[in-house]
């Protein structure tokens, strides 16, 4: 169950002193004046946009400093909004370069798509896209959809699987979304045989909901940290009701020349999943600026 754009809910409800990304002036008024084809290829700037949550607005600063290191020209529009309109921003060559999560941008482009694996949602996505846009390597992180428990919950009932809950799903409240319940209840049903005693739209306090009780389990996404701070445990999904959700750059294609390309993919080989939650942890624990922790990443790993 992604967001409208596909990333951290949770996440942005533990980092309010964050939501003020991305500076002064309108990133969405100075998007839409981009003129259309805005092309690296041409000489012309590389504009980097992002989402308007943190995680997603740390991913855009890691790639504009990477390809300024690289000597690209690079404008950021951090914290722009919701993917309906990024896409018509990227489409149209306003903006050069977005960090997508593939799984939820194949979901956008086709609802009905059932790829689960990384390289099924890629090969679909590639076949679906506009054809002003291309997407990169996917990296091995992801923020994934997860059904979470508390660690004594999972103890107590021996939980490993979405499908160890079939046994005890009827004496539990789950918690997640609003649109939670619509989207996912039946597929739980004939997925994984779960039918919870009461759905409760917990939203961005989901993960403090399961650790204070209100709900026995919950839609949380997986690079939040209050996962690891609160000992909290991540179901295993055998059956893949939760598709694929690497971390993807999306690129317009005439924006996108060789050293856009290159960097980008160098970004996505180190990219894991640990990492970006121990990044997640710095911007909403430790209270770390998006940018410096970017600039952390890069130098650590040799691209910035």
């Amino acid at each position: 169950m992604r967001r409208i754009f596909g990333a951290a809910a949770v996440v942005t409800a533990a980092m309010l002193a964050l939501s003020a990304c991305g500076g002064g002036g309108n990133p969405l008024t100075s998007a839409s004046a981009a003129p259309s084809g805005s092309s690296a290829a041409a000489g012309g700037k590389v504009v980097v946009g992002s989402a308007n949550f943190p995680e997603n607005v740390l991913l855009g600063s890691i790639y504009a400093q990477a390809l300024k290191a690289k000597g690209v020209d690079v404008e950021e529009k951090p914290n722009i909004g919701s993917r309906e309109v990024l896409i018509g921003q990227i489409k149209s060559g306003g903006l050069t370069v977005l960090p997508e999560y593939n799984g939820a941008l194949l979901a956008y482009l086709d609802p009905k798509s059932t790829a689960a694996s990384t390289d099924q949602v890629n090969t679909e996505l590639k076949s679906k896209l506009p054809p002003e846009l291309e997407i990169l390597d996917s990296s091995s992180a992801q923020d994934n959809d997860s059904l979470t428990v508390t660690k004594d919950t999972a103890a107590k009932y021996n939980l490993k699987t979405i499908e160890d809950l079939a046994k005890v799903s009827k004496d539990m409240s789950v918690g997640g979304p609003p649109e939670f319940k619509k989207r996912r209840e039946q597929q739980f049903k004939d997925v994984y045989g779960l039918a919870f005693k009461e759905w409760k739209p917990t939203g961005d306090t989901t993960a403090d909901a399961i650790k204070n009780g209100t709900v026995q389990a919950g839609n949380v996404f997986t690079t939040d940290p209050k996962i690891l701070i609160n000992n909290m445990v991540s179901l295993e999904d055998p059956k893949s009701v939760f598709s694929a959700q690497n971390i993807t750059p999306l690129v317009n294609k005439a924006g996108a020349n060789d050293t856009v390309t290159s960097t980008l993919n160098a970004i996505s080989a180190k990219l894991t999943t640990d990492q970006l939650v121990e990044m997640m942890k710095k911007l909403s624990i430790d209270k770390e600026d998006a940018a410096t922790v970017a600039k952390e990443w890069l130098t650590s790993n040799g691209l910035g």
